[in-house]
């Protein structure tokens, strides 16, 4: 029945061309979302699931719960992912049901086309869903569910390389706020004419480390520079580099520091001057001395405060070298991050003479590079955890 009316409207002269491929769009939208849920099932059905579902309501009921606040809250927040998870799957397969006996009995039965449209929207958002929680389920890594730093460093290009770090903040803090993270900006080190040749942004919310962790990496931007009087090309590079924050990741309260290991200097934030810049000495550097790692805030008037932020990045900073652990892991690291120059980009965002964006590593491409540069980068983050999953598979 199904098989015959399609085909009836399919070949009616009534049908114009537009509606035709709306039709087509979403049998090809049911069929990708039906992948993906089918997908997310067998997941979430699966005896590692189950299980720490069930341990986990078991131990939100104790006696003892609230005997240690900070564990408890740990515990509610690890079952609340766990349910919303659930719940969302439920979602996900009722909306594909019901999508679809809307689309037979109204659209393709009675002709409807409105009812075609809105069956279409409803299933691409669902798709949008469908996508995003599987790629939720792909970040089984300890420090996948915690929040973090993200750091963006100048590399070749001068002037406008310190442009591109500021066009790759304003990019990752749009996105950042439309994934329901909380975003601030701890630290801002200005470049000698624009932009920033550094900057470090926190990201607070679950599963922060998880969906920005494939982002480490070289960014090289082409286009035609605003900072030459010929107006010719330019490329420039940033490497972004992600880290967990230490307080969020189980065992990170094994990560002691030394205050003896440290050394800790003050000083004025910098800015663009005016009634805005700092007077006092409030930012504050703190240098790791057997690690040679630096970390700087200066993101508060108060120098406690930015004492105490630089210290949640020298966790994440040291936490990240025990997570990678032996020697030669570290290194691999390191490289794999590539030299803030040419050849190593896992990202291009050209420009000029034409416009695309192209991921490296997965060969996903958009030609929006507003939308990109506007926080689009949802797509490019989950086929890279997709691919990473592959790779480890």
């Amino acid at each position: 029945m199904l098989a015959s009316a399609r085909r009836a409207w399919f070949s009616s002269d009534d049908v114009d061309r537009a509606t035709k491929a709306m039709i087509a769009d979403f049998w090809s939208t049911h069929d990708a979302t039906s992948t993906d849920v089918a997908l997310i099932t067998k997941v979430l059905s699966s005896p590692s699931h189950t299980t720490a579902l069930a341990e986990l309501r078991h131990a939100t009921q104790s006696d003892t719960l609230w005997d240690d606040a900070t564990s408890a809250a740990k515990l509610l927040q690890q079952l609340s992912v766990l349910e919303k998870r659930d719940a969302m799957a439920d979602q996900l397969q009722q909306t594909l049901d019901e999508t679809k006996e809307l689309f037979v009995d109204l659209a393709l039965e009675e002709h409807e086309e409105d009812v075609v449209a809105g069956c279409v929207a409803s299933l691409a958002t669902a798709l949008a869903s469908a996508k995003k929680l599987r790629a939720e389920l792909l970040m089984s890594e300890p420090a996948d569910p915690s929040s973090c730093f993200l750091e963006i460093h100048a590399g070749a290009g001068g002037t406008e390389s310190c442009d591109w770090v500021d066009m790759l903040l304003r990019m990752y803090m749009r996105w950042g706020t439309d994934q329901g993270f909380a975003t601030e900006l701890v630290n801002a080190v200005p470049g000698d004419e624009a932009g920033y040749r550094s900057v470090c942004l926190r990201l607070d919310g679950s599963y922060a480390y998880g969906w920005t962790r494939t982002e480490a990496g070289v960014h090289r931007l082409v286009r035609i520079s605003p900072f030459d009087s010929a107006s010719r090309r330019h490329t420039s590079f940033a490497q972004v580099r992600v880290f967990p924050l230490a307080a969020a990741v189980p065992g990170a309260r094994d990560i002691r520091i030394d205050t003896k290991d440290l050394r800790i200097d003050t000083y004025r934030a910098s800015g663009p001057g005016g009634q805005h810049v700092n007077k006092t000495e409030s930012a504050i550097r703190i240098t790791h001395l057997p690690t040679n790692i630096v970390v700087q805030c200066q993101s508060d008037r108060s120098q406690h405060r930015n004492k105490d932020t630089a210290m949640e990045m020298l966790r994440a900073r040291l936490l990240q070298l025990e997570l990678i652990d032996q020697e030669n892991e570290r290194r691999k690291y390191t490289q794999g991050l590539g030299d803030n120059g040419w050849g190593s980009q896992i990202r291009s965002y050209v420009l000029h003479p034409y416009k695309m964006v192209k991921d490296h590593r997965t060969n996903v491409s958009k030609s929006n590079t507003s939308a990109v540069l506007d926080g689009d980068i949802t797509t490019f983050i989950q086929e890279a955890l997709l691919a990473t999953a592959a790779s480890v598979e």
